[in-house]
C-alpha cells in the first residue's frame, strides 16, 4: 500500500524528493500542480529548520547538498519501512483485499497489462493496482524510490534496491502503413529508410536515444517528419499513412493482426533488440498482493519472447 497515498508521508518529504529527483521547482510544481511559490516556501522552510542549504544551482538545476543527500536518503529509508508496515498490515488479511502500485511505459499500458489484470482479478478481484505510465528511467525510479511496487521498462540500469525479475528482448522493426512501400519487405536495414518520412521517439524514450546514435553513425540521410514521447500518437500518424515509425511490436500486436499496420523486421547490427525488463522492490518489502502480480507479469514478459 502506498505510504504517500495514506497520508504517512508528510508533503513536505514529498516535495523535498520530487525536487532533488527533477532537479527544478518548477518542473515540480508542473508534475504535483501546485504553485511553484509553495514549492520553493517548502524548501526553505526545511533549510531555515535545518540550519543549512539542501541544495545549490549548478547549471540551472538544482543539485543536493551534502546535507540534502543525507536527508533524501534518511527519507527513503523511512519510506520504505512505511510502505512495508503497510503491506505486512494488507497480508493480515491474504489477497481478499489490499492493493498495489506498477510504473509501465506507454507500450506495455496496451495488451500486455491490460492482460495481465484480466487474469489476476479473475483470481483477486478485491485487489486495487494503481497503474502508472511513465517513460522508462521514470518508473525505474519509482521503484528505486518505493513509490512503486513494480516498474516495466526497457533497457535500463537497475539500482541496486532493485530487483530485475524478467527480462525479454524484443526485436526491432519497422511499423508501416498496408500502402507503404516497405509494407512488402520480409525485412529492412536502416538504409533503406532513406527517402522515408521518419517518425522518432524523443530522447525522453530510451528507445529514442539509440535509433539517434545509429542513425548518426550509419551515415544516412533520413528525414525526420515528427519527434514524440508518445507511442499513441506515432501509431495513429502510422495508421494514417503519415510517416513510419522504428519500435518493437509490444503494443501494437491488435493493428498488426488485423492488418491495418505492418511490422516489418529491421537487420542491421547497429540496432541492438530492446530489452523489456521487470523491475520490483527488494522482496522483503513486497506484499503477498505484489509478488503474486509480479509472479505473473513475470511469465507474461518470458512468453514474449517466444
Amino acid at each position: 500500500m502506498d505510504p504517500f497515498r495514506l497520508g504517512l508521508v508528510s508533503p513536505r518529504i514529498h516535495y523535498f524528493q520530487m525536487v532533488a529527483r527533477l532537479g527544478s521547482v518548477r518542473q515540480t510544481a508542473q508534475a504535483l500542480n501546485v504553485a511553484p511559490s509553495s514549492i520553493s516556501r517548502v524548501i526553505k522552510g526545511l533549510e531555515d529548520e535545518l540550519g543549512t542549504p539542501l541544495f545549490e544551482r549548478v547549471r540551472q538545476r538544482l543539485k543536493l547538498t551534502s546535507a540534502g543527500e543525507l536527508l533524501l536518503y534518511h527519507a527513503r529509508q523511512s519510506i520504505t519501512e512505511l510502505a512495508r508496515a503497510s503491506s505486512e498490515i494488507n497480508d493480515l488479511s491474504g489477497l481478499n483485499r489490499g492493493s498495489l502500485s506498477v510504473a509501465i511505459v506507454e507500450s506495455a499500458a496496451r495488451g500486455l497489462v491490460p492482460n495481465a489484470l484480466k487474469e489476476f482479478w479473475k483470481r483477486h478481484p478485491q485487489i486495487l493496482v494503481d497503474v502508472h505510465v511513465a517513460g522508462s528511467q521514470r518508473a525505474c525510479d519509482a521503484v528505486a524510490d518505493g513509490e512503486c511496487d513494480l516498474a516495466l521498462a526497457f533497457d535500463v540500469r537497475v539500482p541496486r534496491n532493485v530487483r530485475k525479475i524478467a527480462s525479454t528482448p524484443l526485436p526491432l522493426g519497422v511499423v508501416a502503413h498496408p500502402d507503404s512501400r516497405l509494407a512488402g519487405r520480409k525485412e529492412v536495414k536502416l538504409f533503406d529508410l532513406a527517402g522515408e518520412q521518419v517518425i522518432v521517439s524523443d530522447n525522453s524514450l530510451a528507445l529514442g536515444i539509440s535509433i539517434d546514435d545509429a542513425i548518426g553513425r550509419s551515415m544516412i540521410d533520413i528525414t525526420r517528419r515528427s519527434r514524440t514521447n508518445s507511442i499513441g500518437l506515432m501509431t495513429e500518424m502510422v495508421r494514417l499513412n503519415l510517416g513510419v515509425v522504428l519500435r518493437t511490436k509490444l503494443g501494437i500486436e491488435p493493428e498488426v493482426a488485423d492488418g491495418s499496420l505492418v511490422f516489418v523486421p529491421l537487420r542491421d547490427s547497429r540496432m541492438n533488440p530492446h530489452r523489456l525488463m521487470l523491475l520490483a522492490r527488494l522482496e522483503r518489502e513486497m506484499s503477498d498482493a505484489a509478488s503474486a502480480f509480479a509472479a505473473l507479469l513475470a511469465r507474461m514478459v518470458e512468453a514474449l519472447h517466444d
